[in-house]
């Protein structure tokens, strides 16, 4: 158990993921850590956040949403009834390979700057942008983001939706998915063991929903 006292003075080194003093962590760092601790019984480097933006600052990019290109996800067998538009990078769904694609638009930059500080990275980390629209009845399946990506951090509008987690790789009898009901205006970040551990996926919405995910590339890319 964590005392109050080792909570409030303490930090987790985002690196190694062992604890230190506030002197050799940076600030950014031991905010990302203290949200963790003070979370759910969910998985370990998932992180969420109520009222990340405000209400004028989600209709001012729900407006800009509606400005996009959206094109259909078609995966093998199937199209999807959601719809993306990729920037930074782009991804094919039916061979998984991604490649260079166009600019994120500089109307996401600032909020790209915000995301970069909730996570504790720079913002040229996260190279990609996915903007998907759900209209209303659709989710996504059981999934690990593409291993080309690190960490994700998602951004909801307009309505809510529920992400569930189960354990990777999948055993027969697991216990009932973990669930974090993702709010309007809401953001969230997978990094670690829930990144590559866990699975996740979104419940059809009884609503529309739009999301924003920003992504940095592992290393090695």
């Amino acid at each position: 158990m964590v005392s109050a006292f080792s909570v409030a003075t303490a930090c987790l080194n985002a690196s190694n993921r062992r604890w230190c003093v506030p002197a050799k962590c940076s600030e950014r760092e031991s905010r990302v850590a203290q949200l963790q601790l003070f979370g759910r019984d969910l998985p370990e480097g998932f992180v969420y956040r109520p009222e990340f933006i405000s209400a004028a600052e989600a209709r001012t990019l729900v407006g800009r949403v509606e400005q996009l290109s959206f094109t259909q996800i078609k995966m093998p067998g199937v199209v999807a009834k959601r719809r993306a538009a990729h920037f930074g990078r782009s991804y094919e769904y039916e061979s998984g390979r991604i490649e260079h694609g166009a600019e994120i638009p500089n109307f996401f930059l600032p909020l790209r700057t915000r995301v970069a500080e909730f996570a504790g990275r720079d913002a040229d980390e996260f190279a990609e942008l996915l903007v998907t629209d759900y209209p209303a009845g659709a989710g996504i399946g059981w999934h690990r983001d593409a291993p080309a990506f690190d960490i994700v951090v998602g951004i909801s509008l307009v309505s809510e939706g529920t992400m569930q987690f189960r354990p990777w790789p999948v055993e027969k009898k697991s216990e009932r998915p973990l669930r974090q009901v993702l709010e309007p205006r809401s953001a969230y970040i997978l990094r670690g063991p829930s990144r590559t551990r866990w699975q996740h996926h979104i419940a059809a919405t009884k609503n529309r929903r739009l999301s924003l995910t920003f992504r940095t590339l592992r290393k090695s890319l």
